[in-house]
Formats: C-alpha cells, sequence, structure tokens
C-alpha cells in the first residue's frame, strides 16, 4: 500500500472517512520530504493546505520581538497540523520547522472542507482538534506566568513523561531528545538556567541523563513539588507506571 495513503487511513482525523473519500483525499494531495531544520511554513505564508506527519517530528513555535524562540507544540508522526486553515484561510501564524528529518502529507484545505460539508463527524473530530492544542498552549502559558523556572521545568518534564515516557529499569525515560536550548525555548527560559536547574534535579536524585536521554527516576517526588501536575500525569502514576 502507498506510504500515503496508509498514514491517511491511520489517521484519527480521517478513520471515520468511507474507503472512496480517503482515495478522494490521496489523490489531491502531495508528499514532501523537508530536512533537518527546514522550513515547512512561516508566519505570513498563505494557509492554503492541512499537513499530516508521516515521519520525523515538527515543532510549532513563534519568535517574540527580542528574537527569542517559544515552542508551542511537538507534532508526531500520524499527527495533522496547520489545521486553523480550514476555519480561518488567510495567513500562517507561527513557523513549523522539521527537527529531523521529516516526510509530510500535504492536503489542500478545499478538500477537506469540501468533505466538513457532508461529514458532520469530520468537523468535529477537527474542531476537537483545535481544542485540545489550545488546550495544551494555554496550560503551558499559564505555567510560564505563575511558576517559576524550575516549576516550568519540573511542569514540562511531567508532560513529556506523560506523552513520550517509556518504563525503563531506572525510572520512566523521555522518548523525545531535546537540546538544553529547546527546552529552554518551551518553558520560556535561558539554556543556562535549564542546565543548572536539570543539575540540581540530578543531584536530588529527581532524574539522570545518559547519552543526552532524560530519564526520570522519581515522578511522583517531581509531581508533589508542584501545586498542580499535567492531567496526564495523574493517569501515568495511577497506572502504576511510576515510583511507588
Amino acid at each position: 500500500m502507498d506510504d500515503k495513503l496508509w498514514y491517511l487511513k491511520r489517521s484519527d482525523l480521517f478513520e471515520q472517512l468511507s474507503a472512496e473519500e480517503i482515495t478522494r483525499i490521496e489523490t489531491r494531495s502531495r508528499v514532501q520530504t523537508f530536512p533537518r531544520k527546514g522550513l515547512v511554513y512561516l508566519p505570513s505564508d498563505s494557509s492554503d493546505a492541512v499537513f499530516l506527519l508521516t515521519k520525523g517530528r515538527i515543532k510549532l513555535y513563534n519568535v517574540t520581538a527580542d528574537g527569542k524562540e517559544t515552542v508551542l507544540a511537538f507534532i508526531e508522526p500520524g499527527e495533522v497540523f496547520g489545521e486553523l486553515s480550514l476555519l480561518n484561510p488567510g495567513q500562517r501564524e507561527e513557523f513549523a520547522e522539521a527537527m529531523v528529518t521529516c516526510s509530510i502529507v500535504m492536503i489542500p484545505g478545499e478538500v477537506i472542507r469540501e468533505l466538513m460539508e457532508t461529514r458532520p463527524a469530520l468537523t468535529i473530530q477537527i474542531t476537537k482538534l483545535m481544542g485540545l492544542r489550545r488546550q495544551r498552549i494555554e496550560r503551558r502559558l499559564k505555567s510560564l506566568l505563575f511558576r517559576s523556572n524550575r516549576e516550568r521545568l519540573i511542569y514540562l518534564l511531567l508532560e513529556l513523561a506523560a506523552r513520550y515516557g517509556e518504563r525503563v529499569e531506572d525510572g520512566i525515560a523521555l522518548g523525545i531528545r531535546l537540546s538544553h536550548q529547546e527546552l529552554s525555548s518551551v518553558i520560556g527560559s535561558t539554556r543556562e538556567t535549564v542546565t543548572v536547574l536539570l543539575g540540581e534535579l540530578q543531584l536530588e536524585r529527581s532524574l539522570i541523563i545518559k547519552r543526552r536521554q532524560i530519564i526520570l527516576t522519581n515522578l511522583r517526588q517531581l509531581a508533589s513539588s508542584l501545586d498542580e501536575v499535567p492531567p496526564e500525569v495523574e493517569t501515568l502514576m495511577e497506572e502504576n507506571l511510576a515510583d511507588p
């Protein structure tokens, strides 16, 4: 089966569509490969397409007036992004950059809008996708406004554990590798501050770093240091994937 068609069929967004409707999307879409640090789109680009990531990882971010990068979201294979163009065609508002070599299915917005007219369930799915993404961003912004650098970093690590956590001998390993600079961009801090804070957390035995991979060795201790933890982390601990 063609990779493009396979990913369209496997996408949560399109799972309720018929084979004929999936084929309609496939025939009007195209696949493009982006190298590491390649820009899929940037602010002021026309928003005339929706993107389905089939391979790699995409970073969505803004750049502040003083040149600082603020990460909004990470996109994983099987996820759709650039979906705001479906309801509000115009110009993009953020950067979408390939963190590694990426393969992307580019779907004309017109194709999706045509299906939305006859498929209410698709409209609901797209609205849900937008709502969940906005909820994550608002949660992160709330964290930036009311937490210290240390609390912001811990909150982010817990968030990453909930989404990318893998059980290993030492604890919960983060399946996503981010540099200190990338971590600082997410929490609105500096690379130097993140380096110091990670060192402190290692000394406290809350985490270890092996070959640039962060392993949370005491998930409960990290969570207890915050007045509020990401909802997904509570589920993670309830499933007994964290330390007792």
